[in-house]
């Protein structure tokens, strides 16, 4: 309790210093929302003026900072400067679909990472170590651009098999069907994002389990007459589990905008696609409440990485 006690109190002091710097440098950057309207000869100055008023920019930047943090406390990140909506509800429209493709993505990439990585170990030198190590290279240096522009020429228009893009049809209506469409809609973009995050864990995996099957623990076990899958349950995967799952909490911030690409190929209106057009115009409150929301993943995921480390090994936490 006391260790959780201590994250949260990081957490929130944290949170806070981001804001700060993520506030300033917002500020700071050249140009403004405004700029394109002040070089507008239809746009009076007072109507600029009474503009700035309405979103509250006619006043100094630390009267803006705390008014914006005790408007996040409640989770009100304001309005967007170019839609007018409610950032909160802008987000919250968007985020489900970011959140279906990167998970189910990380989710798959991590068993089948898991699972190549420790087959590519134990056949050490072998064809199969071979193989694998060939498709993890290949996987590591495909840009995801590429593949998704391939998979569209392959799979879309030579085959007819999935939808350029879009989440769903036109046609689609409420049910299992739905979903199933939507399924049909997100399998191009999801197969790029775990064919392009395959390459990277798999190699890391693979060098993890080459430094246990090195280990003098291991060589004992085997003198012992341990039988392999004994071997792979009680001395490998629980040598493995704490650097991944380290990995995948700070994996988790990935969750929000690391599909930024992907959603501008296949026009699927996600959180990626939100921030990228969001920085492009200039729009403030999005960007910052992107920002926030992308730091507390960040420090949320390493936190529950921590407690997850401590109860696979409580000796972490001690001291």
């Amino acid at each position: 309790m006391n260790t959780l006690l201590k994250k949260l109190i990081y957490i929130i002091f944290m949170l806070l210093l981001i804001s700060v710097i993520s506030f300033l440098a917002i500020h700071a950057a050249p140009n403004s929302f405004f700029g394109a309207g002040e070089l507008n000869p239809n746009m009076t100055k007072e109507a600029i003026e009474k503009l700035k008023a309405v979103y509250g920019l006619d006043k100094s930047l630390f009267e803006q900072y705390i008014e914006w943090v005790e408007n996040i406390v409640t989770l009100n990140f304001g309005i967007s400067f170019v839609s007018g909506a409610d950032v909160t509800e802008e987000i919250l429209k968007r985020l489900p679909i970011t959140l279906i493709m990167n998970i189910t993505a990380l989710v798959v990439v991590f068993i089948l990472s898991l699972y190549l990585g420790i087959k590519a170990a134990l056949s050490y030198e072998q064809k199969t170590d071979y193989i694998i190590r060939q498709i993890s290279l290949f996987s590591f240096s495909m840009p995801s651009f590429y593949l998704a522009l391939l998979f569209i020429l392959f799979f879309s228009l030579n085959l007819g098999w999935f939808p350029i893009s879009g989440v769903h049809s036109i046609e689609a209506k409420e049910g299992f069907s739905y979903y199933l469409d939507i399924a049909w809609h997100l399998t191009l973009p999801i197969g790029v994002m775990i064919f392009v995050g395959l390459g990277s864990m798999i190699i890391y995996i693979r060098s993890l389990t080459l430094e246990i099957l090195k280990s003098d623990y291991y060589y004992f076990a085997l003198s012992r007459g341990v039988s392999r899958k004994e071997l792979l349950r009680f001395y490998i995967l629980p040598n493995l589990l704490p650097p991944i799952i380290t990995l995948l909490g700070l994996s988790l911030p990935g969750l929000i905008g690391g599909s930024v690409i992907l959603e501008a190929i296949f026009g699927i209106e996600g959180m990626g696609q939100l921030f990228f057009m969001s920085a492009l115009s200039r729009d403030y409150p999005i960007i910052m409440g992107i920002l926030m929301i992308t730091a507390f993943l960040t420090l949320l995921g390493n936190m529950i990485a921590d407690l997850i480390l401590i109860r696979l090994n409580p000796y972490i936490g001690r001291g």
